[in-house]
């Protein structure tokens, strides 16, 4: 866990993402919403969701493999249900498919303590050698 550590002195706490749980058959994830997240509109950016959900499908996906490998995002798609507008992002990632070279998970994005999704994301990881 060393590694994970390492990561969220780097890249999550940019982003301000805590991780809440991390289990090979889940991953839980927050984020706080603020002013930087939001589009002209006034509504959260549909890229600050998908940004979450690869992170959150990226990080099982690495609980899954050994030591020698990771994960890299292949593919990626998003259906945007409601805005966002404030409070703490929270997504939950669930493996569907954990295989010797792919992995794909989904991943379901709320606004705060509602159970209504905002977004539904569906993130397909490659498993490749660590350089």
């Amino acid at each position: 866990m060393e590694e994970l550590k390492s990561l969220q002195k780097g890249y999550l706490e940019f982003m301000g993402i805590s991780i809440e749980k991390l289990e090979p058959d889940e991953v839980i994830a927050a984020q706080d919403i603020d002013h930087r997240h939001l589009q002209p509109f006034g509504i959260l950016h549909g890229g600050v969701s998908i940004a979450l959900a690869e992170t959150v499908a990226s990080l099982g996906a690495w609980r899954n493999v050994g030591d020698e490998e990771m994960a890299v995002g292949l593919e990626i798609s998003a259906n945007h249900l409601r805005p966002g507008r404030e409070g703490i992002l929270r997504a939950r990632a669930l493996p569907l498919h954990r295989g010797r070279t792919t992995h794909v998970w989904d991943v379901v994005v709320t606004n705060g303590e509602e159970s209504k999704p905002i977004s539904l994301v569906r993130c397909t990881l490659a498993i490749v050698p660590r350089r």
